[in-house]
């Protein structure tokens, strides 16, 4: 079964072994193989048109408004250590994923103000249950006038029998489309 990727995105990834069952209707699935390793990569491409200091500042410094701007997918963000915005603070995040309500203590493993971007370090929560390093960020780029969300997850599986993760990649397209129906309905 062909998919296609929602309008104006773009979907790579170093896996070639996915369940089409958690894929949003609109993907595009690549040939599939039986073996493959642990490790992985997925990344997603997106137009934005909030701009993307926009973006980029809400998740670093404002996170704790993710509930009010999507509150079917993120229920919470708290301050567990450090400083809003900071290289090694712990966010404690709630959500949902794929119905089911879900915690992440995750540390903000890099910062890059020029390219705006930040990259997550999960080290506690339910995704640890399934893999032994997941890392999650995002940065933003502008061509030809154009802002591109890139978001990438990386990560290494517990075992051969945990699938992918494209079900977060896609809540993490959700989000940032929630984000950016926010900004757009209150400008």
């Amino acid at each position: 079964m062909l998919l296609h990727p929602p309008h104006n995105t773009t979907i790579n990834r170093s896996v070639s072994c996915v369940s089409s069952s958690h894929l949003p209707s609109n993907f595009l699935v690549p040939s599939l193989q039986r073996k493959m390793g642990l490790k992985g990569k997925l990344t997603s491409q997106m137009e934005t048109k909030v701009g993307g200091d926009v973006f980029h500042e809400l998740f670093r410094y404002k996170p704790q408004q993710l509930p009010n701007i999507s509150p079917t997918n993120i229920q919470g963000c708290d301050l567990h250590e450090g400083e809003w915005g900071n290289v090694g603070s712990i966010y404690f995040w709630r959500y949902t994923h794929d119905g089911k309500q879900e915690v992440a203590k995750a540390v903000i493993e890099s910062i890059d103000e020029e390219k705006r971007s930040l990259t997550f370090k999960v080290v506690e929560g339910d995704l640890m249950k399934l893999y032994r390093a997941f890392k999650g960020g995002f940065h933003v780029e502008t061509h030809g006038g154009i802002d591109l969300v890139t978001w990438n997850l990386e990560y290494e599986k517990l075992n051969d029998d945990v699938e992918e993760p494209l079900s977060l990649l896609s809540f993490c397209i959700k989000l940032a489309k929630d984000v950016e129906a926010h900004h757009l309905k209150a400008t």
